[in-house]
């Protein structure tokens, strides 16, 4: 008789094998293959330089190597991957990589050619991320002049703007940063599109994992590179694409999955605590938050500002609404970014925010309207902020819509004030202080429109001091100036930041390393093994 192992191993050859049908006849998932239950219907792409999505990045993350990575345990620190080491010369503009001895798939060691070809690659492709790497001067006219092999061994990178190194290398750890082998791509080339075509499909990388096969919305399926750095034992890993988290809970429940990804609070609940189960929660980079339109006769008082972010029940909401999947937080900066303000100095004082209100002359308060998403948890969370705002004389008229209607809104700045969240797209401070501080042209026609143009918001000060840190050549002094900047625009900026999302993988306890990040799209596999 055949055996579940024989099965799954045999789905490498037929990869779109369904696993539900497999998991009716057996039990636990063999010790050498991890079975994970997740949402798999948002990817487009598994080309990691075309690719703009958390889910298409976590597993290229899983594929392909950078130069550099975030220190997980210590933001403000770079480990060396590709690269062993970096430098910059006086200018501040030329930078130097020296690369490490690592490994493609195929066996091939990665020369400093993959590195240029890669980084032009992804600036020519000019996918959705291009800018995080563009945004240095890097042109699909002048990438092949700035981005340069020197030897075998060395790479520079040339910047049009004297940079900030450790600016430059956080960008250059987000996915669009990876390497893949050149021969390998260009071997794949169909007519002009520099193999995204093959590697939509296929990987061709230096990370754990090598890309075995992918169906969309159904399943992924990888197998670990035996040139890569993966030391443990499962030799196989099987993400299934199960839209239902009560599904999810069920096949982790009966042992047909090792973890499940997207399981809601209730269902948290349910295994939290519970022998046989463990929880790997991590706070991810994305803040839920209360823009006040400025063009609002009302919304442009500061005293407003301040009473309502003295109004709310921060501790509350988190507790008895969303006590398993956010946090409280109230920088712009999320938690796990390097610089990043986690104190919390708002809390709900009642009496306080009446006398500041009574200081903006609105002591009998106004009525104005709440955009804000259908999706929970945000009706819960808008109903208690109705509530909070009442009892200062606020009456809040709530207008739940899709994501896509508020935001619509928002951009057309028709809001007056709207609940929404905002995701940081790289691992830098600059990423939001740039949005939330950064407002060059504030009328309705402005060219660039940051997240604060949509709510009419613009100070000088703010955005000075946003760029004099983005470019502080110090790294120390450079964070210092961020968290300088947050606790001054906690205090005076028509933005009330609520929470910052927690999200959560729940494993059998056989499974062990498997870690999350703060950014999703770096969430890695590489240490996982299972006993």
């Amino acid at each position: 008789m055949i055996s579940r192992r024989q099965l799954l191993i045999g789905s490498a050859v037929v990869p779109v094998l369904s696993y539900l049908d497999l998991t009716q006849a057996f039990a636990d998932t063999p010790k050498d293959i991890l079975v994970v239950a997740q949402q798999l219907d948002n990817i487009t792409t598994l080309d990691p330089h075309a690719n703009y999505e958390s889910l298409a990045g976590e597993i290229c993350t899983n594929l392909y190597q950078n130069l550099i990575v975030p220190d997980p345990e210590d933001s403000s620190k770079i480990e060396p991957v590709i690269a062993e080491s970096w430098s910059v010369d006086d200018s501040g503009k030329v930078f130097t990589f020296k690369l490490a001895d690592t490994t493609f798939s195929t066996g091939n060691p990665v020369t400093a050619e993959d590195v240029a070809y890669s980084l032009q690659r992804a600036i020519k492709i000019n996918g959705g991320a291009a800018f995080i790497i563009g945004q240095f001067g890097f042109t699909p006219e002048n990438v092949e002049q700035t981005i340069v092999a020197v030897d075998d061994k060395t790479v520079t990178l040339t910047t049009a703007e004297p940079t900030a190194i450790s600016f430059l290398l956080y960008c250059l750890s987000a996915s669009v940063g990876a390497i893949v082998e050149k021969a390998v791509v260009e071997a794949h080339v169909e007519g002009d599109d520099m193999g995204k075509g093959w590697l939509n499909k296929n990987s061709a990388g230096s990370g754990p994992f090598v890309l075995q096969a992918w169906k969309p919305s159904e399943a992924i399926s990888l197998t670990v590179n035996e040139y890569g750095p993966y030391k443990g034992n499962i030799t196989r890993i099987l993400v299934r694409h199960v839209a239902d988290p009560s599904s999810q809970l069920l096949m982790l429940q009966k042992g047909d999955v090792d973890i499940a990804r997207n399981l809601t609070s209730e269902q948290l609940k349910q295994v939290e605590g519970v022998d046989g189960f463990n929880m790997i929660r991590q706070e991810v980079a994305a803040l839920m938050l209360i823009s006040l339109n400025q063009d609002n006769e009302y919304l442009s008082k500061p005293e407003v500002w301040q009473a309502i972010k003295w109004a709310l029940d921060y501790e509350g909401m988190q507790k008895n609404i969303v006590p398993m999947t956010y946090a409280v937080h109230q920088s712009f900066e999320p938690s796990g970014i390097p610089g990043a303000v986690t104190e919390n100095p708002f809390r709900q004082d009642i009496d306080k925010a009446k006398a500041l209100m009574e200081k903006a002359g609105l002591g009998d308060g106004f009525e104005i309207t709440m955009d804000h998403y259908s999706n929970q948890p945000y009706p819960d969370i808008a109903q208690a902020v109705q509530a909070s705002l009442g009892e200062i004389g606020i009456k809040v008229n709530l207008l739940a819509g899709e994501n896509r209607q508020v935001l619509t809104k928002m951009r057309a700045r028709q809001h007056q004030m709207a609940m929404s969240s905002w995701g940081t797209d790289y691992f830098d401070p600059n990423s939001n202080a740039e949005v939330f501080c950064i407002n060059e042209d504030n009328s309705d026609d402005a060219k660039d429109r940051p997240f604060i143009w949509r709510s009419h918001f613009q100070n000088d000060d703010f955005a000075a001091r946003a760029k004099a840190a983005r470019d502080e050549k110090d790294p120390a002094k450079r964070l210092e100036l961020y968290e300088s900047l947050q606790k001054d625009y906690m205090e005076n900026s028509p933005f009330a930041f609520m929470f910052q999302k927690t999200d959560t993988a729940v494993c059998r306890t056989d499974v062990h390393g498997f870690r999350l990040q703060v950014f999703s799209s770096s969430n890695t596999y590489q240490e996982t093994t299972k006993s």
